[in-house]
C-alpha cells in the first residue's frame, strides 16, 4: 500500500466539472477512472474504496484547493485496482463501471463495465479461477390471484452462449424462485421496477428479501426492458435453430420472454455481431434437481463462507480436489443440483466407485493428466470473442496432444465392471473429440515455431515465409552475439554461467545479464559495465555491445511480428472455429474432474466413505449406520463420535432430539442433510453402511439467524423460515429444525413448536428432525406413531448416572455425543456457562435461580398448594363440584335468600361434602 500513486491529474478544475456532471447511478455502481498504469476514483466512491480496501479515510486526497470545494479522491496501483474489482464484485454485489480518456483530453468514455453476473469485459483484470460461474437471472412476475404467483425467469452464464429459461407457479413466499436462485448460484438479479411503485409494492419487498437470504446482487431496470415486442426477432438472430423461433414451445412463455428480453439488453449480447446464430435456448425444469433454501445452503455449510477457518469446514472445500478451474466450476454447481432421479445417481457413483477401486488409475488421472487442463471455456470465449492470440492457439494445441495420455490411462482399466460405463461417459467423447480437433493439432505443428516455447515466444515457423527467414537468420545470428557477449563478461568477471551470472530477456531491460545479488559487487567501478536495476532477484547489466545487440534485435523482433501478424490472424481465425469442440471438450474433463475429485475425497477421509444404496423416489427408508460429519471429522484433534439413524415412513418419520446443550443434536440433525445430499450429487458418504430414500427438497430452520441490521427480529426470521418450509415441503422433503420458539415467550415458543409439529405429521407428513430444548414436546410420540424420541447422552460423575436420570446433586456431567432411544429432561445450560468459565458467583446464582423456579413453577402448576393431580382426580373433582352446583341452584332458585345467605349455603354444602373436600384438583381450584 505505501507505493500508492501520488495524485496528479492534468486540468484539475475541468475533470470536477465533468466529474461532478455525471449522473448518479445510486450507491451500487462505483466509477473508476484509468490512468494508465494506475487508477483513481472520486467523491462518494473514493470514500467507499478507502474503508474497503485501504481500511482507512486517511489515504483520501482532495482534487482541487480545499477541502470544502475540492473532489475527495484515492488512487490505486494496477494490483490494489484488481483486489478491489475482486471485492466490490464478488462480495459486496457491486457494479463497476471503468472509464478511459483515450487521448488525454477531457474526453472521458466508458471502456468496460462489470457486474456480479456479468464479467466478460474484466475477465483479464480478475485473472485466477472463478469458484462458480457467474449466472445471472432476469424475473418477471405476474401476482394477480393473493395466493398464486406465476413466476417468468431468463437466465445465462456469460461464459456460453446458452440462455436458460423456466415459468412456474409460485406462493406468496416465492420459495420456488429461492430454490431456483441456488439451483442456478445466482449472482445477480434483474427485477422490474417501476419508479412510482418502487416504495410501495409488497412483492418487490419480498424480492429483495430473498435476494438478500441468497447473496444475489439486485440491478433495477425500467419496465421497458421487459416489454416482448421485439423478443422473436432478437431471439432469431441469435439463436442456432434453424425452426423459425416463433415455433420454438419456449416462446409461449410470456413471463419468460419479458425478462429474456430485458437480459439480453443488460448483457448486450445483439452489440457484438460474433454471437449471432451461436446461442442455444433451453427451458430448465425445477423439479428435476432436490430443492434447497437458502437457510439449508447456510445449515449444511455447502459453500465457503469469510469465516471459515479451513477449506474443510465447507462441504465444497472438503470435496474440491478438483485440478482443473471448469471442475471446481462444476463442483459447486452440482452441490446446489442434487439429482432427483436415481439412474443418474447410480452412475455417477459407478464412476466414483471405478476411481476408488484403482487407485493407479485415479492417482494419475490427478497428477499427469487434468493437472495441466487450462481454464477451457474461458479459452474458448476469447476465440469467440476475437481476443485471441497466438499464445491461446498454443495453449489449445498443448491440451490437444495431452489427449492421447487421457484415452491411454482409460483405456488401461482392466476390470470389466467398469469399462462400459468409463467408456460411455468418458473414452468414446475423448476419442470423438480428439479426432476433430487432429486437423487442429496439425495446423499448429505446420505454422507454429514450437522450439521457440522455450524462450516463452509466440512465432510463426520462419519457413512459412520467405521475407520471416532473412529475418529470423538475422535474429539468430543476434542471439549467437549476445551468447557470445554473456561468455566473454562471464570470464572477465570470473562468474559461473547459468549459476551466479545469467542471460535473460528481462521485460523492461529487454536483454541484458543478471548477476545474484551476493556476486553484483564485482561490476561496481567497472566502467565496462551499466547497471540497468537492482531487484529482489539480482542486479540486472549490460554493456555497449550487448546493448546495441539488443536495440537491433528488438527491431527485427518488431519487423518479425508486423510480416508474420497476417499469418498470425489466419492461424487464430482457424483455430477459432474450433471453439465449440473445446468447449464441449471441457464439459468432458469437468465432468471428469469433479468424479475422481470424489474418489479422493472418499479414500482419504479418516475413514473412508462408502457406497450408498439410494431407493427410488417415494420408496424405502433412510437408514444410515455408524454416521458422520464430514467437515467435522476433519477438524484437529476430534475424534468424532458415530450415530445411527433411521427414518422409516410411518414408524420414525418425526425424529424428536432433545439433550445438553452443546452435547451434540445439531451436528446430528445437519449431518443426516449432508449425507442425503452428498448421496444425491453422486458422491460417496461417511457412514460403514448406508441405504437412502430420494429427498425432493431439504429445507432447513436453524440457530438464530439475526437481521436486526435489515429490520427482521430473530424471532421474525424464524417465522418468516419457517412459513416458508411450511409451504414448501412435500411428502417427499426432508426437514430439519434445530429450536423453534426462541424470541418469545416459552410459553408461545412451545405452542409454536407443538403446532408447527402437528402440521408437518398430519398434513405434510414428510421426514423431519426437531432439536428442541422443549421437552414438553416428547409427549407427541405418544399421540403419533411415526414419532420417536431421540436424546443426546451425558454421563454424570460420581453416581453412573446418564442425563435422562434425575441427579439432586448436579455433580459434574461430560457429553458423550451419542445419541440414544428415549427423552432427556434436562438441558444442563449453567454446566455450559461452567465450560466456558462463567465467574464462580454467577454460576452459583444462576443454580440457586434455577431451583428456585423449579419450585416456585411446580407449585404454581398444582395451584400453589405443593399439590399434585391426576387426570382421574380432575374427572371426579369435577364431577362432585357438579352435582355440589345443580344442588346449591336448586336450593336458591325461588329468590327468597338474600346474596350473603347463597354464599353461605354454598360453603355448606361444599363443607359438608366430604369427598369433595379431600379431593387434589378441587383443593387447587379453592385456592385460585
Amino acid at each position: 500500500m505505501s507505493s500508492r500513486p501520488e495524485l496528479k491529474v492534468d486540468d484539475e478544475h475541468g475533470f470536477i466539472r465533468f466529474f461532478k456532471s455525471l449522473s448518479n447511478d445510486g450507491n451500487d455502481t462505483v466509477r473508476i477512472f484509468d490512468r494508465g498504469d494506475w487508477y483513481t476514483a472520486h467523491g462518494e466512491d473514493a470514500n467507499f474504496i478507502a474503508r474497503t480496501v485501504y481500511k482507512t479515510t486517511s489515504v483520501v486526497r482532495q482534487l482541487g484547493k480545499s477541502d470544502h470545494t475540492g473532489l475527495p479522491s484515492v488512487t490505486m496501483t494496477v494490483t490494489v485496482f484488481r483486489q478491489f474489482l475482486r471485492e466490490a464484485l464478488f462480495k459486496l454485489g457491486k457494479r463497476v463501471e471503468i472509464w478511459v480518456s483515450p487521448n488525454g483530453r477531457m474526453n472521458w468514455k466508458i471502456a468496460k463495465q462489470a457486474s456480479p453476473g456479468n464479467l466478460q469485459d474484466v475477465e483479464d483484470d480478475l485473472g485466477g479461477q472463478l469458484e462458480a460461474a457467474p449466472v445471472i437471472l432476469a424475473v418477471k412476475i405476474s401476482a394477480k390471484a393473493t395466493e398464486a404467483r406465476t413466476v417468468g425467469v431468463c437466465f445465462a452464464d456469460a461464459t456460453v452462449r446458452e440462455l436458460g429459461v423456466s415459468e412456474f407457479l409460485d406462493n406468496d413466499l416465492y420459495s420456488n424462485l429461492e430454490a431456483l436462485l441456488i439451483q442456478l448460484g445466482v449472482r445477480e438479479c434483474l427485477i422490474q421496477l417501476d419508479k412510482a411503485e418502487k416504495d410501495k409494492d409488497p412483492e418487490l419487498t419480498k424480492l429483495r428479501q430473498i435476494m438478500d437470504n441468497c447473496g444475489v446482487a439486485i440491478s433495477e431496470r425500467p419496465a421497458v426492458d421487459f416489454g416482448t415486442k421485439d423478443i422473436e426477432q432478437d431471439l432469431t438472430r441469435l439463436l442456432k435453430d434453424d425452426r423459425a423461433t416463433s415455433m420454438l414451445p419456449q416462446t409461449d412463455l410470456k413471463l419468460a420472454m419479458g425478462s429474456a428480453a430485458a437480459l439480453i439488453k443488460y448483457l448486450g449480447v445483439l452489440h457484438d455481431p460474433s454471437n449471432f446464430g451461436q446461442y442455444q435456448l433451453y427451458q430448465h425444469e425445477l423439479s428435476q434437481f432436490m430443492k434447497l433454501d437458502a437457510a439449508a445452503l447456510k445449515a449444511l455449510n455447502l459453500m465457503p463462507s469469510a469465516r471459515d477457518g479451513s477449506k474443510t469446514m465447507s462441504l465444497y472445500g472438503l470435496l474440491n480436489h478438483c485440478k482443473t478451474p471448469v471442475g471446481s466450476r462444476l463442483l459447486s454447481q452440482w452441490l446446489k443440483q442434487p439429482l432427483m432421479d436415481r439412474e443418474e445417481i447410480d452412475k455417477r457413483q459407478q464412476l466414483v466407485e471405478a476411481f476408488i477401486n484403482d487407485t493407479e488409475l485415479r492417482q494419475t488421472m490427478q497428477e499427469e493428466h487434468l493437472r495441466s487442463i487450462p481454464d477451457l471455456y474461458r479459452l474458448a470465449k476469447r476465440f469467440q470473442r476475437n481476443k485471441a492470440n497466438l499464445e491461446d492457439v498454443v495453449r489449445a494445441y498443448q491440451v490437444i496432444i495431452r489427449l492421447p495420455g487421457f484415452l491411454g490411462t482409460l483405456e488401461g482399466v482392466m476390470d470389466e465392471a467398469y469399462r462400459d460405463p468409463l467408456d460411455t461417459v468418458y473414452t468414446n467423447k475423448l476419442r470423438e473429440l480428439f479426432d476433430s480437433l487432429v486437423k487442429l493439432q496439425e495446423m499448429v505443428e505446420t505454422t507454429v515455431d514450437l522450439d521457440a516455447l522455450d524462450n516463452h515466444e509466440f512465432i510463426i515457423k520462419p519457413e512459412f515465409d520467405d521475407s520471416l527467414r532473412i529475418i529470423r537468420k538475422k535474429l539468430d545470428r543476434l542471439r549467437s552475439d549476445m551468447n557470445g557477449e554473456f561468455a566473454d563478461a562471464a570470464s572477465d568477471l570470473g562468474q559461473e554461467r547459468d549459476k551466479k551470472i545469467f542471460l535473460e530477456n528481462h521485460k523492461v531491460h529487454g536483454w541484458c545479464m543478471r548477476l545474484t545479488r551476493t556476486e553484483a559487487g564485482c561490476i561496481r567501478n567497472n566502467s565496462r559495465y551499466q547497471e540497468c536495476s537492482t531487484q529482489k532477484n539480482g542486479v540486472y547489466f549490460t554493456t555497449k555491445n550487448l546493448q546495441s545487440f539488443r536495440r537491433e534485435f528488438d527491431q527485427l523482433s518488431q519487423n518479425y511480428n508486423r510480416t508474420q501478424s497476417s499469418l498470425v490472424a489466419e492461424v487464430v481465425g482457424v483455430a477459432a472455429s474450433y471453439s465449440p469442440v473445446l468447449e464441449k471438450l471441457a464439459g468432458v474433463l469437468a465432468h471428469l474432474d469433479v468424479i475422481v475429485s470424489f474418489a479422493h475425497c472418499s479414500v482419504h477421509a479418516p475413514i473412508s466413505y462408502v457406497r450408498p444404496k439410494i431407493h427410488p423416489r417415494g420408496e424405502g427408508k433412510t437408514v444410515l449406520t455408524e454416521a458422520r460429519h464430514p467437515c467435522m471429522e476433519m477438524q484437529d484433534d476430534v475424534q468424532f463420535i458415530t450415530n445411527d439413524v433411521e427414518l422409516t415412513r410411518d414408524k420414525s418419520s418425526f425424529l424428536i432430539i432433545t439433550g445438553p446443550n452443546m452435547g451434540g443434536k445439531s451436528t446430528y440433525i445437519r449431518q443426516i442433510g449432508v449425507v442425503a445430499l452428498m448421496a444425491q450429487i453422486g458422491c460417496f458418504v461417511p457412514c460403514s453402511s448406508a441405504e437412502l430414500t430420494i429427498f425432493d427438497s431439504i429445507l432447513a430452520r436453524v440457530g438464530a439467524s439475526d437481521s436486526q441490521l435489515k429490520g427482521v427480529s430473530t424471532f421474525m426470521a424464524e417465522m418468516l423460515e419457517t412459513a416458508n418450509i411450511l409451504k414448501s415441503a412435500t411428502a417427499e422433503s426432508l426437514i430439519i429444525i434445530d429450536e423453534l420458539g426462541r424470541g418469545t415467550s416459552t410459553y408461545d415458543g412451545f405452542g409454536l413448536a407443538w403446532a408447527i409439529s402437528e402440521y408437518i405429521i398430519k398434513e405434510i407428513g414428510c421426514f423431519a428432525l426437531f432439536a428442541t430444548h422443549f421437552h414438553e414436546l416428547t409427549a407427541l410420540a405418544d399421540q403419533y406413531p411415526q414419532v420417536r424420541n431421540l436424546h443426546v447422552t451425558a454421563h454424570i460423575s460420581g453416581t453412573g448416572q446418564h442425563a435422562n436420570e434425575k441427579s439432586p446433586e448436579k455433580p459434574e456431567v461430560t457429553l458423550l455425543y451419542k445419541v440414544e432411544e428415549g427423552i432427556c429432561d434436562q438441558s444442563f445450560g449453567i454446566h455450559v456457562a461452567e465450560l466456558v468459565r462463567f465467574p464462580d458467583k454467577v454460576v452459583r446464582m444462576a443454580k440457586r435461580k434455577a431451583d428456585e423456579l423449579e419450585d416456585f413453577t411446580s407449585k404454581h402448576d398444582a395451584g400453589g398448594l405443593g399439590v399434585e393431580y391426576s387426570k382421574k382426580d380432575v374427572e371426579e373433582g369435577s364431577a362432585l363440584l357438579k352435582e355440589v352446583l345443580i344442588r346449591w341452584k336448586d336450593e336458591v332458585r325461588n329468590g327468597q335468600m338474600s346474596k350473603e345467605e347463597m354464599i353461605a349455603r354454598m360453603r355448606a354444602l361444599v363443607s359438608e361434602d366430604e369427598k369433595l373436600a379431600a379431593n387434589p384438583f378441587f383443593q387447587s381450584v379453592k385456592a385460585l
